[in-house]
């Protein structure tokens, strides 16, 4: 018996009747507030072909890895609902997920994908499998439509910019399509540099071969090395780069000399460097990146902590980025201090750090950012990108950093239809939050205000300087 879907329109305000009123007034000032999308991984010739997503499947399966990775976990294979290429029947699949919305009971996932049923596509009853045919080919039909297409979703929902992130090695030709066609939507690119700074990238030495060719450089020396990033970097921000972004396995960095830096990448380029030198090889770069955003102002985010592709099998038979990243305890404090003690007191350089290790919040990040200058705190990420996350990240980070060492919320999603829903979720939380500091008289209402316009729309257009 099919069950109605239901978005009440209190979720996630605090349940106490007095606080909960100081939050619906707080959420109401700022629930249609433009969103800025900073840094996230859509596909950016959505918005330069401008061609229908397809159906359902293609469209909410497939990109979103979190779902995925639940079905995964319960026995799905992956061929089944056509990831990586597979050939599957979108139909099929989607009965799959169907059949399994159960497993999303409490989880993000499943929030985020009821406000889309609802608010998208305007379903009335749950995603189950007796209506799984039903929201099937009432989503696959209204994605045949002009409404649907990537451009009038980005307008309907109110987005004023978004970046998505590319390797060096990509030659932005979606970018450049989007800045030509004529249409006002902004879409930015992000410098992420992993497959030519990470030695233990797969192709990493090959990956060199084609740094050399796109720029002219001789990428097997080190100053031609450093002068390819430096080109691309400056070609990224033709096209809209705003920042760049570096996901890796540890926060580590390091301050070599030129001349120590020189024979470490000897040693690296040529793809069969030791665990030990990629580690303070890719640390070495961090520096070495924090030294030309200094000089062409690109702010940078620091995504360490991920443990890539744990599941070896998995990433041989589907690649990368198939829900097998598990995080790992991560030092910053000691980890960050040779760049730190280089760039900490710098002006003219802006670092973002994340973190997938709740741990550190109180005892390393709020500490950091709330003392050097060129710190500041991402949101909750990834793992942690739940409502639960959401306000540990307050309540742990908040008392020591303040609110502006953080930058607003970032929705750092594949899955396009995420984005409204995911922002919405971020500007709940933070709504109760603050208003819970009003009612315990710990800042006024009228703060409580304008911090939920900084929290949802200025901070994040201040931090990444869009």
């Amino acid at each position: 018996m099919p069950r109605p879907l239901n978005l009440h329109p209190d979720r996630l305000l605090p349940s106490d009747p007095a606080v909960r009123a100081v939050a619906r007034e707080l959420y109401a000032s700022v629930k249609d507030l433009p969103i800025v999308s900073p840094h996230g991984h859509t596909d950016p010739s959505w918005f330069a072909k401008n061609e229908s997503f397809g159906n359902a499947t293609e469209l909410l399966l497939v990109p979103d890895h979190y779902l995925f990775r639940m079905l995964y976990s319960q026995g799905v294979r992956l061929e089944d609902l056509g990831i990586s290429g597979h050939p599957a029947d979108p139909r099929k699949a989607w009965r799959i997920l169907a059949d399994n919305y159960y497993l999303f009971r409490g989880t993000p996932s499943r929030m985020w994908l009821d406000w889309v049923f609802a608010e998208a596509f305007g379903m009335k009853e749950q995603l189950s499998p007796e209506t799984a045919d039903m929201y099937f080919d009432t989503i696959t039909e209204a994605l045949s439509t002009d409404a649907f297409r990537p451009r009038a979703l980005f307008e309907r929902y109110g987005i004023e910019v978004i970046a998505t992130t590319e390797s060096p090695l990509d030659t932005l030709e979606h970018h450049a399509a989007i800045r030509d066609s004529g249409w006002t939507g902004r879409v930015v690119t992000a410098y992420r540099p992993d497959p030519v700074v990470d030695p233990e990238f797969e192709g990493f030495s090959a990956n060199l071969d084609r740094f050399s060719e796109l720029t002219g450089e001789d990428c097997r020396t080190w100053q031609g090395y450093l002068n390819a990033h430096r080109q691309r970097r400056e070609f990224f921000k033709t096209m809209g780069a705003t920042s760049t972004d570096h996901g890796h396995p540890t926060a580590a960095t390091a301050n070599l000399s030129a001349a120590e830096a020189a024979l470490l990448f000897d040693r690296v380029k040529g793809g069969r460097a030791s665990a030990e030198d990629a580690e303070l090889f890719r640390a070495q770069m961090l520096t070495e990146m924090a030294a030309m955003s200094i000089d062409d102002g690109l702010v940078m985010q620091i995504h360490p902590g991920s443990f890539r592709n744990h599941n070896g099998w998995l990433f041989e038979n589907f690649g990368r980025d198939k829900g097998a990243d598990i995080p790992t305890r991560t030092d910053y404090v000691h980890a960050l201090k040779p760049l730190l003690d280089r760039f900490g007191n710098s002006r003219d350089l802006s670092i973002i750090l994340f973190t997938l290790d709740e741990s550190v919040y109180a005892r390393e990040l709020a500490p950091l950012a709330g003392h050097y200058p060129v710190l500041k705190l991402g949101p909750s990420w990834w793992f942690h990108d739940s409502p639960e996350g959401m306000r540990r990240f307050r309540h742990n980070t908040t008392e020591t950093a303040g609110f502006y060492n953080t930058v607003g919320f970032n929705d750092d999603t594949r899955a396009f239809l995420s984005i409204p829903a995911r922002h919405d979720v971020a500007r709940r939380i933070d709504c109760g939050f603050l208003a819970q500091l009003v009612a315990e008289h710990r800042i006024e209402d009228w703060e409580a205000a304008e911090l939920a316009q900084d929290l949802s729309y200025n901070l994040v257009k201040k931090a990444y300087h869009l």
